[in-house]
């Protein structure tokens, strides 16, 4: 049997705290989509893939190697991590393997790189 919270404050809106509910309940794709685009951005070197991907629109994972100054296994490990969380898609010219990032989450990352660009110039 599972008890209902209730609030006991004196002020407590039932309407305001209903109404929020309702907009969790129906965010509850986008959370979850949210969620997992940031659980895989949150690791420091994919936040700087993106950042690049961002920027450079596409890059192999030999470019991604030497601009990061990392093994290209590495990159890739990193690269498949997001191409699984398919926040990346890939091109493939002969054979040579070009990642982007997916157009849906444009919109959902740049203002995180607006932030990086906002702190390079402050500093």
């Amino acid at each position: 049997m599972s008890e209902k919270n209730t609030c006991i404050r004196e002020q407590a809106n039932p309407i305001q705290i209903n109404d929020c509910r309702q907009k969790v309940a129906a965010g509850e794709a986008a959370f979850a989509q949210l969620s997992g685009i940031l659980a895989l951005a949150g690791n420091e070197v994919r936040l700087k893939i993106l950042y690049l991907l961002e920027e450079e629109k596409e890059l192999c994972p030999c470019d991604l190697s030497d601009i990061l100054g990392m093994t290209i296994p590495a990159i890739s490990q990193h690269l498949r991590k997001m191409k699984d969380g398919n926040i990346v898609q890939t091109r493939k010219e002969g054979q040579t393997i070009f990642y982007s990032i997916r157009a849906e989450h444009h919109k959902l990352l740049r203002p995180f790189f607006k932030i990086i660009d906002q702190l390079n110039v402050a500093s």
